[in-house]
Order: structure tokens, then sequence, then C-alpha cells
């Protein structure tokens, strides 16, 4: 329990990844990218329980190799490309309430960020009470401003790429702008349930650095998760 609330850790893998095939259990550095989520749930030693929601045999075993709970597996229709996060969690959920066991709080750890730390858990947790939020959502800085970003016509004409206003601006003169990171989410169970998302006017941002903010798609994200373990 974290503050008297019962809290469940769900991390979502899915088998079947297109982007970069196996990529929840391809091993990084020491060991399989989904155990490095897991390794960091079990560190923070205060979830009731560290589930691992996947339609995938293979996941589920490496998952009970490392200690987490596969007490189902998913219905192959939550596990496409166009499933939704909201009905996999809520699956989750469903699962519980069936077995008698209620949750306050969900926090969802996606395998695809191993760089996150249990700092970052245990801040995010504790923002969530500090600011009397219902839910909690990890950004980072994003790397290159968006007022240096536009779309660009057929004829690649940059006449009116910039806005006025920022030509000649040096980067420190211009707002940050954050990206949602991937790397944790917190809410209140009800609040998810009655929202079907993290989002409402009571979330909040935790901010993480970009060097922890790593979100695994592709191969060079891979690559690039081995270059930062290695120091």
């Amino acid at each position: 329990m974290f503050k008297g609330k019962r809290v469940l850790c769900l991390i979502p893998a899915r088998g079947g990844s297109k982007g970069l095939p196996g990529k929840n259990i391809l091993r990084l550095k020491n060991k399989p990218l989904i155990a490095w989520t897991i390794d960091c749930a079990k560190k923070f030693k205060l979830f009731d329980a560290i589930v691992v929601s996947t339609q995938d045999s293979n996941i589920a075993r490496i998952a009970k190799k490392y200690a987490a709970q596969v007490p189902f597996l998913r219905p192959a229709k939550l596990a496409t490309d166009k499933s939704s996060m909201e009905g996999v969690i809520r699956h989750a959920l469903d699962y519980f309430a069936k077995e008698g066991v209620k949750f306050d709080l969900l926090v969802l750890l996606q395998p695809t960020s191993p760089l996150r730390q249990v700092k970052d858990i245990t801040q995010a947790l504790n923002l969530l009470f500090s600011k009397k939020a219902k839910a909690i959502v990890s950004v980072a800085p994003v790397e290159h401003s968006i007022y240096w970003a536009n779309i660009l016509p057929a004829d690649n004409s940059m006449r009116n790429f910039l806005k006025k206003e920022v030509i000649n601006k040096n980067r420190q003169e211009l707002p940050v702008f954050y990206r949602i990171n991937g790397a944790v989410y917190i809410a209140y169970t009800d609040f998810f349930k009655q929202n079907k998302s993290f989002f409402g006017k009571d979330t909040f941002a935790y901010i993480m650095p970009q060097a922890r903010s790593i979100d695994i798609d592709t191969k060079d994200d891979f690559k690039y998760a081995e270059f930062l373990l290695k120091g």
C-alpha cells in the first residue's frame, strides 16, 4: 500500500510488434526489455500487485520468471495495432473486480521505457497527493522547440515556415514545450473508469529528464537505449 491506498502496477506488453518485432522480450544489455520495468516496479516495494497484461504466452513466461504476476491472458481483440490502452486497462480492472479485488490507484508502466527509475514512480505518486490530483502523466522537455517546426507545402517552399516573431530568436528565448514520454501514468481507478483516460482537469504532469525518457518503438531507439545504459 502507498499512503493507505491499494495500488495496482499494470505493465501492458502485447506480442506482435511490427515496428520492432519481439521488442518487449529483446535482450537489452543483460535481460529482456520487459524485465527492466518489472525490476523497477519490484524495487518500489509498495505495490500491492505487479501484473503483466499480455496475450503472448512467451511474454507471460518471461514475466513470471522475473516475478511479475500474469493472472490472465489478454483477449486477442485487445492485442492488435488498433487496440486502445483504455480497453486493456478496463479488461485488467474488470478481471480483478470479478475476483473481488479492489484497487484504489493504478500505476501503468510501459515496458518500452526501461530507463525510468524507482524515484520517478515515488516522486510521481507523491505529486499525486501533494497536488490533490486525480491523475499524473510523465512528460519530458521537447528536444527542439515546436516553434522551429511546421508542415511543408507540395513544393517544399519555406516562405511561411517560421512565424515572424521567432525568426532570429535563440533557443533560450523560446518557451519550453513538453512531450508525453510514456514512462509513468497514474490515476485513481474510479477516475480512470469515469474518464476512460488518464487526462482530465485534475491531471498533472510529472517532469522527467530526457535521459530517462526514451520510449522504444524502433531499432534505432533500442540501440540508443543500449548506448545510454553503457554510461
